[in-house]
């Protein structure tokens, strides 16, 4: 147990390199980039080699990892018992180039899972497009492993299901989908708190730091496709209520759901026993907890534990959140 008591809780970011990655990420999150193209900033992790750490308040400089360890129960509430660590990872991903044609294991196939990491299922809501913005989703009808054994930068298109990507849409890519976005696309993703991925092609890219391809990890890759899954299409969000805020639903699935919510006057965020966490997307406001404030700007994420639960938000003057919860199982 903390003896210190819960309250809406900023992580601070943790920027990381990738040859694909770009420089908007320090303007998003309002914070200085390290040297190089940063392609994700993560923003909320319990994992052992990149633990997220309280940005301010009494738990100021805690990991995720050791609030875990000590106070589970008020940070998961009724899910406490289903997990040994926080069973989302969320990052902001700015892909100025292509990033690899990937796949990633589903919780079914345990021999292609590390120990101590799960399957990975993933979403996206897309931030900012480019104009030659490019996201690669699923297959063409009639694709076959060998067809990806052999996938080029020519041959990509003609194999690979893709759209051009348009702020506000939402991608699913649950495990087993072959994937692949950039070309100046940034967005912010919800998966399970998985760092598995097996790349079937990088499109010739070469690492600036090894001067080397990266390497790919085609069989395994092709052990992971769901062959059965065709083309997936962009979702828009569903209305659930239009009033004190417009509550949209985009992704309801055993791992994640994620709303998002659009407002100009108070409204409630947060749930009685359960954890949820807050990404403001436009605008910003203020959480307010046992007499307290907490502000949010675009690029903000604030994890509010089961301990904390229903809290008020105050929008200035207005705000787009994305409002993100783990499931019970049914």
């Amino acid at each position: 147990m903390t003896d210190q008591p819960f309250y809406p809780l900023r992580f601070e970011p943790i920027f990381q390199y990738r040859l694909w990655g770009g420089r908007r990420l320090g303007a998003w999150l309002d914070k200085s980039l390290p040297d190089g193209p940063i392609g994700e900033a993560w923003v909320l992790s319990d994992r052992d080699d990149h633990a997220s750490l309280v940005a301010d308040g009494p738990l100021k400089g805690s990991t995720l990892t050791e609030l875990m360890a000590r106070s589970k129960a008020e940070i998961l509430g009724g899910l406490a018992a289903r997990f040994d660590r926080f069973p989302l990872l969320l990052k902001f991903l700015d892909v100025r180039q292509m990033l690899s044609v990937q796949v990633h294991p589903s919780d079914d196939k345990p021999q292609l899972i590390p120990a101590g990491e799960s399957g990975k299922t993933e979403a996206w809501v897309v931030l900012e497009a480019d104009q030659k913005g490019r996201i690669y989703a699923g297959l063409k009808p009639g694709v076959t492993a060998q067809d990806l054994r052999a996938l080029t930068t020519r041959t990509a298109d003609d194999r690979l299901a893709s759209f051009k990507p348009e702020p506000g849409q939402g991608v699913l890519i649950e495990a087993g989908t072959v994937h692949s976005l950039g070309d100046g696309v940034m967005v912010f993703e919800v998966q399970e708190n998985s760092d598995v991925t097996y790349r079937l092609y990088d499109w010739d890219h070469v690492d600036a730091k090894t001067g080397k391809p990266r390497d790919l990890q085609v069989d395994a890759a092709l052990a992971c496709v769901d062959f059965n899954q065709g083309a997936i299409l962009p979702v828009r969000p569903v209305a659930e209520a239009a009033a004190p805020v417009l509550r949209e639903l985009y992704f309801d699935n055993q791992h994640f759901r994620l709303w998002r919510l659009h407002g100009a006057a108070p409204f409630s965020v947060g749930a009685a026993a359960e954890p949820r966490i807050l990404v403001c997307v436009e605008g910003g406001g203020q959480i307010e907890h046992q007499g307290a404030d907490f502000a949010m700007q675009r690029g903000s994420v604030t994890l509010l534990p089961a301990a904390v639960g229903v809290c008020r938000f105050r929008p200035d003057p207005t705000v787009t959140l994305l409002e993100i919860a783990v499931p019970e199982l049914s």
